[in-house]
């Protein structure tokens, strides 16, 4: 799943992709759609505005940020704060 574009960076605007599934499925469709390894956060990548229509032709859900934020928590998968940033 991904998120609308909302979260400012480098100046850009960027999505979150993630898996209610697993990290392992989140892995490998972030692999097979080319995003790099550096873009994983211990339970999403980062994936840029112009990317986007990308993922989602490659298969992601559009979701809103509260959304994956739900989902992500309820699956097990979401990290805190300190552990994403031990994680990456």
């Amino acid at each position: 799943m991904i998120d609308e574009p909302r979260w400012w960076r480098h100046e850009r605007r960027w999505s979150h992709l993630a898996s209610d599934v697993s990290l392992d499925e989140l892995h490998e469709f972030a692999a097979a759609a080319g995003l790099p390894r550096r873009a994983f956060h211990g339970d999403h990548y980062d994936v840029p505005e112009e990317y986007r229509e990308q993922m989602l032709e490659a298969g992601a859900d559009a979701v809103s940020s509260r959304e994956l934020l739900r989902r992500l928590v309820a699956s097990g998968l979401r990290l805190s704060p300190a552990a994403r940033r031990r994680a990456t």
